[in-house]
């Protein structure tokens, strides 16, 4: 746009910075005529201007509150970088469709308003990704004419890409019909490499080499069960004041239940 052409350099760069990845701005898609956009919300920008990056960008203007940073992002506002919308329903039948973007005639800047993006930022990821992809077009087009010792390395490639995709699907089929073999036989099954779909390294997957199908217990017991079974006789006794209660277990000799329990006496170590 012309405008933006006519923005002094520290606008531009303001702008640079706020459609980079580095401001960690919160960015929406909505649809404007029909023509899908980004946007965001005020409050958004301001704090990506009181960000330590935009504090580490070379050559940028100082901001130090929320103040300076409106009017700031008031002055890229007014070249047209963003422009205030009013934002609307979905466009579409669900909710998680783009919402509706409306230009509103009055430009200002507000925490709480929203504003839609007519800056696309840096185009020289797009460049380098284009000439990149008519590279790699070209030089597969071009391959009957690659010397042969190149022609031959991409085949030997090609082929050990196959060999390592193929000895995977072996490794699977080979381990799925072993563990139903040994479901049957030594119950309850074994699992060739059982980490092999894990969401770990790739030597990791490969270890251990064998695991029993064993159902992973959870343990839910509570803090003071640990801690009573982690305690001695002796600090069970004086817990309960120099005396405890010891359960006796029955026997044909054993005296009746309701006198199954006895009541001993503990030297008190405070006398």
């Amino acid at each position: 746009m012309e405008q933006q052409a006519k923005a002094p350099p520290e606008i531009k760069k303001i702008a640079q910075f706020l459609r980079g990845s580095n401001a960690g701005m919160k960015i929406r898609v909505g649809a404007l005529n029909g023509k899908r956009l980004d946007y965001f919300k005020g409050k958004s920008a301001i704090k990506a201007l009181l960000s330590p990056a935009y504090a580490k960008l070379k050559g940028a203007q100082k901001i130090t509150s929320e103040a300076e940073a409106q009017t700031i992002l008031q002055a890229v506002n007014a070249f047209a970088f963003f422009l205030r919308v009013q934002r609307g329903g979905p466009t579409g039948s669900t909710s998680s469709s783009p919402k509706a973007l409306q230009i509103i005639p009055e430009q200002m800047f507000s925490p709480d308003e929203y504003y839609a993006w007519f800056y696309e930022g840096s185009q020289w990821t797009t460049y380098a990704g284009g000439i990149l992809m008519v590279a790699l077009m070209l030089g597969g087009v071009m391959f009957p004419l690659w010397p042969p010792i190149m022609r031959l390395g991409v085949w030997y490639l090609s082929i050990g890409m196959l060999g390592l995709i193929g000895l995977f699907f072996v490794i699977a089929i080979v381990r799925l019909i072993f563990y139903v073999i040994t479901l049957i036989v030594a119950s309850p099954g074994i699992w060739i490499f059982p980490q092999l779909f894990a969401d770990v390294g790739f030597v990791e997957s490969f270890i251990p080499l064998w695991e029993w199908d064993l159902p992973k217990k959870k343990s839910k017991k509570k803090k003071s069960d640990k801690k009573e079974k982690g305690k001695s006789s002796a600090e069970k006794h004086k817990s309960n004041g120099g005396a405890f209660i010891e359960e006796v277990p029955e026997s044909e000799d054993s005296r009746p239940q309701s006198r199954s329990a006895r009541i001993e006496e503990v030297e008190d170590e405070d006398a």
